[in-house]
């Protein structure tokens, strides 16, 4: 398994809102975990809103915490609102169930961390994160929707 470096958080965090900026959308917030949970890197563009770092950190979590992509965890929560409601309970409130949050995996195809990206809307978020993960040479999976 392939640590993800400080060097290769701040990559993707550059990298994210380098595609934001070239979007025009809406100021990010981006924070990248490690496989642990624990935080490598966070970002708040100017004028961003208050509250992007806990939304970005809980898009991020509840992917490592289900271990599946965003967009797959959505889904999860808008079939079955009652796990949507019990997630949020369980992991103590950090649950984000919309796309913007990504798993990072290694070649070997393993979790070695997650991306959440806020501010944009959840599709763009989601598109931010994946470019930010591409540009540090890892593999991207936010989920099927």
């Amino acid at each position: 398994m392939t640590d993800l470096t400080l060097e290769a958080a701040q990559t993707i965090v550059a990298a994210g809102l380098k595609h934001g900026r070239a979007g025009n959308m809406r100021p990010l917030g981006i924070v990248v975990l490690d496989a642990r949970g624990a935080m490598k890197a966070y970002a708040a563009e100017d004028k961003s809103s208050l509250k992007r770092f806990e939304i970005a950190h809980g898009k991020a979590y509840a992917c490592l915490a289900l271990g599946h992509g965003s967009r797959t965890i959505n889904k999860m929560a808008v079939d079955r609102p009652h796990f949507g409601a019990a997630m949020g309970h369980v992991v103590g409130g950090t649950f984000v169930p919309v796309p913007g949050g990504v798993l990072v995996r290694d070649s070997a195809g393993d979790v070695i961390g997650a991306v959440g990206v806020s501010g944009d809307s959840s599709d763009n978020d989601e598109l931010c994160a994946i470019a930010g993960v591409k540009a540090a040479g890892f593999a991207a999976d936010a989920g099927a929707g």
